[in-house]
């Protein structure tokens, strides 16, 4: 064999090792080319609108791989399905090839909530729907300031700016109602506590102003209410009235305080 190769010429041996390194190479290429399915084709199905679980199923299946690229929350759309794809629907693409998926989101996502209090209602309107927040209800109460959220409440209970809250809840906004024009005498609230005090307030329409406390106040409410603003007489010892959405300061003690004592502590207040 090997003096059949030397007995020829050098440029037949050369041009025969170049045919066969051209037939290993064009039979290199041709397996390349199947194994990785060159020139293999297929249209991407269309999964948006599918829920996310179907959609992969159905991707994997036609030979796709599928990453979800980002998951997002709208409450306009079902949750758990596909938004967004890349390549879209019906593009033509190589075997193999990755579609990325966007989804909605199962749980919404929690968001801060906007303070609202002292706005006016077409404004807190405006913000509950950018902070994709919804309206419960309205509560109108008595007060000077008329057409301005007095407070922002949540299941019944005023919520704090910044609280994290759930994307869509419901909130209600107790919204001031200006001052009525039925006078009322001014209620008695020494003695009472304070608890006791604030829901008389509340129930007659009457706002808290100021909360003045004397001395360490270990539970506002039990504490006791030694003066009020307005008072319920005058200093001629005639009744002083009131209107609803007017506003009362209350001057509080842990301790019960005596008529007597209310004047000496407020000397040491220096209160009028």
């Amino acid at each position: 064999m090997f003096k059949f190769i030397t007995n020829r010429p050098f440029w037949v041996n050369l041009l025969v090792a170049i045919g066969v390194a051209l037939l290993f190479l064009f039979l290199f290429l041709k397996m390349l080319g199947w194994i990785t399915k060159h020139g293999a084709y297929l249209k991407v199905p269309a999964v948006t609108g599918m829920q996310t679980t179907d959609a992969v199923k159905l991707l994997e299946k036609q030979g796709f791989d599928v990453y979800i690229q980002d998951s997002v929350f709208t409450d306009t759309a079902a949750r758990g399905i596909v938004l967004k794809q890349l390549p879209d629907p019906n593009a033509t693409v190589k075997v193999n090839r990755t579609v990325f998926i966007t989804v909605n989101r199962m749980i919404p996502p929690m968001i801060e909530m906007p303070r609202l209090e002292g706005q006016n209602l077409a404004f807190a309107l405006t913000l509950l729907e950018r902070n994709h927040l919804k309206l419960a209800d309205t509560v109108f109460k008595p007060d000077f300031m008329i057409g301005s959220v007095l407070e922002q409440q949540y299941k019944g209970v005023r919520i704090l700016p910044k609280t994290k809250i759930q994307w869509g809840s419901s909130i209600t906004l107790v919204i001031g109602a200006g001052l009525g024009d039925e006078q009322m005498m001014v209620p008695t609230l020494v003695n009472m506590t304070y608890g006791e005090a604030k829901a008389y307030l509340a129930d007659n329409g009457i706002s808290l102003g100021g909360t003045i406390p004397y001395g360490k106040i270990t539970d506002t409410a039990t504490a006791f209410v030694y003066k009020q603003s307005p008072d319920s007489k005058d200093a001629e010892g005639k009744p002083q009235f009131i209107k609803s959405g007017q506003v009362m300061d209350l001057y509080i003690s842990q301790v019960m305080i005596s008529a007597t004592d209310s004047i000496t502590v407020n000397k040491k207040n220096q209160l009028p």
